[in-house]
């Protein structure tokens, strides 16, 4: 908890100085997203109102806000496709995504909302690879932010099967190396999960972000 709160501050810190004067005419573009209705797996209760006032934040700082709801996979990577050209003309370019994420062999994936998982062999083709999130944002000419409230359990722990005895799935997600200017913050240290937060209220890392 410790990890997301000193990463939320320092969010935080980068997101107040891309707000100040100083970059006043910026161009600044947020990809807010909230999954919560799975249709296979655990629904979360509060990835809305999350996703829902972390875009409220972003657009009083002067951010062009594109908010998001429950995406199937067909719309979430038709969304970061639209993103990754406003993403290309801005200066400043933020994704958060607020929902189920999964680590297969150190390569974190956004789980969408029609994701059935029924064998480690479908997560290449049901799922969005954290790459493809970091590619959509490259564009940006000064800043990159990519922050994934996602680190919970494996929601598919007890139903998926496994294809391969080799592969290994962890849990919570993995550290990445983004490139140069770019930023990416987890709700949780590399192998440990994050909670979603008392139904109603937002979830931990949220809150720390819209302190």
């Amino acid at each position: 908890m410790r990890v997301a709160v000193l990463a939320a501050f320092l969010v935080s810190a980068a997101i107040t100085i891309v707000a100040s004067p100083v970059w006043a005419a910026a161009d600044r573009v947020a990809l807010v997203i909230g999954n919560a209705q799975y249709e296979n797996a655990t629904v979360l209760g509060n990835t809305i109102s999350d996703a829902t006032a972390i875009g409220s934040t972003f657009e009083r700082l002067g951010f062009e806000v594109t908010l998001q709801r429950d995406l199937d996979i067909s719309a979430l990577r038709q969304t970061l496709g639209e993103f990754r050209r406003k993403a290309a003309k801005a200066e400043v370019a933020v994704v958060f995504y607020a929902g189920h994420g999964i680590e297969v062999d150190k390569t974190n994936y956004l789980i969408p909302t029609d994701a059935e998982l029924k064998t480690d062999a479908d997560i290449e083709f049901e799922t969005i690879p954290l790459d493809l999130v970091m590619r959509s944002v490259e564009g940006a000419s000064r800043l990159k932010l990519v922050l994934l409230d996602a680190c919970r359990d494996n929601p598919f722990a007890r139903s998926m099967s496994r294809a391969s005895a080799t592969r290994s799935i962890g849990r919570g997600l993995a550290r990445v190396e983004p490139s140069a200017e770019t930023l990416v913050a987890f709700a949780a240290r590399e192998g440990t999960t994050a909670s979603d937060g008392a139904t109603g209220e937002h979830s931990p890392y949220t809150t720390a972000l819209l302190k």
